[in-house]
């Protein structure tokens, strides 16, 4: 495939992956996306020859992404605290669309659960992106034997701040959470140093 054709297979899945957070992905047709790009359902199919492969390719691209953020996080900051800060703050960047469609990884999991979708151990690898980065920022911050549990209990926290953002539609709710969540990461920490 030449330069244009992976540009183009790239705005498919980008396209596709903006479709499935917004109406889900079992309500996204292939003629939704090919709409969304401006391509023909013919051209479409010769990059992608089904629905589960498109889903994969979404799946692969979010948690590439993610995983390229958190080493850019790990580049810029030195301080596992502020590492983990940054994590955190990525709720309050996004609370338009956590209000209006939840997390892009947890609700598209969440829907794939319900489907019973043999994609949703792949689903899965988005979220241990995330678990396995942050349980390296908690074994810095002198958490060894506790560093993947404590990183966990923050994608639920944050999972569960996104769900009920999404649900009452409130982003106030959602900045206090935020806020109570540095506070816990503060108190997390201060029991490393004791």
């Amino acid at each position: 495939m030449g330069q244009k054709g992976e540009a183009l297979r790239q705005r498919i899945v980008a396209a596709a992956g903006q479709l499935f957070y917004q109406q889900g992905y079992e309500n996204t047709s292939f003629t939704d996306i090919a709409d969304a790009v401006g391509i023909s359902r013919g051209n479409f199919y010769y990059h992608f020859k089904g629905k589960d492969e498109i889903l994969n390719a979404v799946i692969e691209s979010r948690a590439s992404g993610i995983g390229q953020l958190l080493q850019e996080w790990d580049a810029k900051y030195s301080d596992p605290r502020q590492r983990i800060l940054r994590y955190i703050d990525m709720l309050t960047d996004n609370q338009d669309n956590i209000k209006n469609h939840g997390c892009p990884i947890g609700s598209l999991c969440t829907e794939l659960a319900k489907l019973n979708h043999e994609m949703l151990h792949n689903a899965s690898t988005m979220f241990t992106v995330s678990r396995d980065w942050l349980t390296a920022q908690f074994r810095r911050l002198g958490h060894g034997k506790s560093a993947r549990q404590l990183a966990m209990h923050l994608l639920a926290r944050a999972q569960g701040i996104a769900t009920i953002t999404n649900a009452f539609e409130d982003k106030t709710f959602l900045r206090q959470e935020v806020s109570r969540l540095k506070q816990w990461l503060d108190e997390v920490i201060a029991e490393s140093v004791t």
